[in-house]
């Protein structure tokens, strides 16, 4: 039961950041670990708790009108590819030189985030040519995803950072894109640790209700207040990423 205790509570707050600047993961992972599972199986159930939350964000976004439909099926399959990749090269170089260049580029990411106080609500939203939004959103998903295979920590904030800097989204729509190919790598990341036998499904389920919740609430800020809400938490997400990475 402790485990639940523990889990359940920091799940629900994994999911209400996740929801609205990604990064739930940073909070997730280490409370499955601080209850004494396992990391492999720690892994795959968080991707379980994690999985039922994004559907139910990215279903809200959904009903909002705030998902660009084809863009993000197109992005998602980009996504699968390149977490595929990143995955794959874990295996053959060493984390210490990815985790290098993330301590480099974390600051001048920061220092976007404070002097770009709009976040794509301003007058350039959705004037990037269809061409160079479709080409810089798949390019950005197969990168980015390639990095979530990788090692993962903070995918969401940067893709949402990207489809507003770079494409030109409002931050509504551009987090309503994120969760979809967000979702669609947390899915085919759970299908290999079920298969593999890496969920623990009891703890996935509870947690998993937990974090649903706390998508459903933070998704509904974003919908309601939108870069008010999304801004300082990017800050923070940025902030724990940073401390992580130093702490190893």
């Amino acid at each position: 039961m402790y485990q639940y205790l523990i889990v359940c509570p920091l799940v629900f707050l994994a999911g209400f950041v996740d929801s609205i600047a990604g990064g739930g993961g940073l909070i997730s992972l280490p409370a499955f670990l601080a209850a004494g599972i396992p990391p492999h199986l720690a892994i795959g159930t968080n991707k379980m708790s994690s999985t039922m939350g994004t559907v139910v964000s990215t279903a809200r976004f959904a009903k909002s009108g705030y998902i660009k439909g084809f863009l993000s099926l197109i992005a998602a399959g980009f996504a699968i590819i390149g977490s595929t990749i990143g995955a794959h090269l874990s295996m053959l170089a060493d984390e210490r030189i990815l985790k290098g260049m993330m301590l480099a580029a974390l600051p001048v990411v920061a220092f976007y985030v404070l002097k770009n106080k709009n976040l794509g609500d301003n007058e350039e939203v959705n004037t990037l040519p269809k061409k160079k939004m479709y080409l810089i959103t798949m390019t950005a998903a197969f990168l980015i995803g390639c990095y979530d295979g990788f090692y993962g920590p903070g995918t969401g904030t940067f893709l949402l950072l990207i489809l507003t800097g770079l494409v030109k989204m409002d931050v509504r729509s551009a987090s309503g894109t994120t969760k979809v190919i967000n979702l669609s790598s947390n899915i085919a990341a759970l299908v290999t640790f079920l298969i593999n036998g890496k969920v623990l499904l009891p703890l996935g389920i509870a947690s998993g209700i937990f974090c649903i919740a706390g998508h459903y609430i933070g998704s509904g800020m974003v919908v309601k207040n939108g870069l008010k809400v999304v801004r300082p938490v990017i800050m923070v997400v940025l902030l724990c990423l940073f401390v992580k990475i130093i702490k190893g």
